[in-house]
């Protein structure tokens, strides 16, 4: 063999030990926890043969704890980019069978690169989780490189998608990387995101908690609001992931792709005209009006079992990309609460950032009422949705199907906070509050006084809503740009998504503005 083959073969040799990561036996033991690699997940996320790996043969530069002794190329991170549905992205995965996927200093650098180019060549970055955590044996280099990511992930915010997959631990320090990026997606059973650990908790606060309980899919699904998405096997995590970037654009100055709608854009929704009941007590499931407005089988619901009270997912209309944000009747009547607030603000916010126009159904009586709200801040996390839509400057389209009443009418995209297309079905009823409510506030010494108090109340509240329970004190004063049928909404909307999809709107200069964390 001539010098130039033994390098070759050297080269070969030198690969095929990166791709082997730490073995038959670490890669067997992953598989009978249900996990795929690293490599196979990258396998699986990305179009077929379309993955270009970088930083294959980086090596760590530790040399304590016998870790000179122990080097596999890669380091325990597959980084590259590659494509979906023939678009571009940038993604790394973190391997589990090589030194726990910890992350130490050039496993870190290694996805610090990535980032890099990402944010370079404008295109979705997709960071697939399955990590110990910081390197120990690394000290204060892992952490620097923990931070390195996080200032980058910072600065590709609102420029390029940043997904996270969360497909084994997470813990510690490395959690605020996929909790500063847009949308993280868990596998259940088999993931977990945690700040300290149970035994460290059981440890300072004496409380007995596991680790699903603590830190699992289901958990941060229902209860913190930390995950988007919750996907029973890897497999189905990345086919979401799939789905997901198909709906965004590849970056803010792009627009998000459209596709040939199967669905007719003048498509009558019959079922709509009876969908609100007539009782306005009565709840009614949004899902089944934004099923059936949008284009069929488009719409992916983000975080579904988090602050129910409040819809938000994406959809298409018309073969357009849209952000959907709606009132929940059927939970809490509506109401805006704490999490509700904060799961649509930064929904309407990852829209904007993106160019998506936002279309938004109102069914809402008011603020959620109680001292654990106000104590809990609702007037703070209240002002980030009504923040998020105001500072919005794409395409925002509302519709409101029956209760608008109070701030929270203004709140949700109304035309004083610049709403570009706002219409009420006849169902609707927009006033500062229920006729019940206001009647007992405008005529309590009435009421009082009256020889029949209940008859007395029974008809003036009566009186009132047939003043104001209706939508066309509002359509008088411009409120609202026209009162539509049911039936007409999509088409409608359509037509109005054309027509503002180019608009313009300049704001004042600033560094930012202060978002009233």
């Amino acid at each position: 063999m001539d010098g130039g083959d033994s390098r070759i073969a050297d080269l070969r040799a030198r690969k095929s030990r990166s791709q082997a990561g730490g073995g038959a036996a670490r890669t067997d033991a992953q598989h009978a926890k249900g996990k795929m690699t690293a490599r196979e997940r990258i396998e699986d996320l990305l179009d077929p043969g379309s993955f270009v790996e970088i930083d294959a043969l980086v090596e760590h530069r530790c040399r304590d704890f016998g870790m000179d002794k122990n080097v596999i190329p890669g380091d325990g991170v597959v980084t590259g980019h590659g494509t979906i549905d023939g678009r571009l992205v940038h993604c790394f995965a973190q391997d589990f069978t090589v030194y726990g996927g910890s992350l130490g200093e050039m496993h870190g650098l290694k996805i610090c690169k990535i980032l890099d180019l990402a944010v370079k060549t404008g295109t979705p970055v997709i960071g697939l989780n399955d990590s110990g955590g910081a390197r120990i044996q690394e000290g204060v280099a892992s952490l620097g490189s923990y931070a390195e990511i996080f200032f980058r992930n910072v600065r590709a915010s609102g420029v390029v998608p940043q997904i996270s997959v969360i497909m084994g631990p997470c813990a510690g320090g490395a959690v605020y990387s996929p909790a500063i990026t847009d949308f993280v997606v868990m596998v259940d059973g088999t993931s977990h995101m945690f700040i300290t650990g149970p035994e460290v908790i059981k440890t300072v606060t004496n409380e007995d908690v596991s680790f699903d309980d603590l830190g699992g899919a289901s958990t941060h699904a229902k209860r913190s609001g930390v995950t988007h998405f919750v996907a029973s096997d890897d497999s189905e995590a990345l086919e979401i992931v799939r789905d997901l970037v198909g709906r965004l654009p590849s970056n803010n100055l792009e627009r998000a792709p459209k596709l040939i709608p199967k669905d007719p854009e003048d498509r009558i929704c019959e079922s709509l005209d009876s969908v609100v009941p007539e009782d306005p007590s009565i709840p009614y499931d949004m899902l089944d009006v934004i099923q059936e407005v949008f284009d069929k089988g488009s719409f992916l619901e983000v975080q579904p079992e988090f602050a129910m009270n409040m819809v938000v997912g994406f959809a298409r209309l018309g073969g357009e990309s849209v952000g959907v944000v709606a009132n929940q009747p059927k939970v809490l009547a509506g109401c805006l609460d704490i999490d509700a607030s904060v799961k649509a603000a930064r929904f309407v916010r990852f829209c904007d950032a993106f160019g998506i126009p936002l279309v938004t159904f109102t069914d809402v009586p008011g603020f959620l009422p109680g001292a654990n709200q106000e104590w809990g801040g609702i007037i703070r996390h209240g002002a980030k949705l009504l923040y998020a839509y105001a500072e919005a400057t794409v395409p925002k389209l509302t519709v409101i199907t029956r209760k608008a009443y109070g701030g929270a009418y203004d709140v949700m995209s109304s035309k004083h906070i610049r709403g570009d297309y706002n219409v009420a079905w006849p169902t609707a009823r927009l006033a500062v509050m229920g006729a019940s409510g206001a009647v007992q506030i405008l005529h309590r010494n009435r009421i009082a006084t009256a020889g029949n108090p209940e008859e007395e109340r029974s008809r003036l509240i009566e009186e009132y809503e047939e003043a104001f329970a209706n939508p066309y004190q509002a359509a008088a004063l411009g409120f609202i740009d026209d009162i539509i049928e049911p039936s007409e909404t999509r088409k409608r909307l359509i037509l109005a998504l054309k027509t503002n999809m180019d608009k313009t709107e300049e704001r004042p200069r600033r560094r930012h503005g202060n978002l009233p964390l």
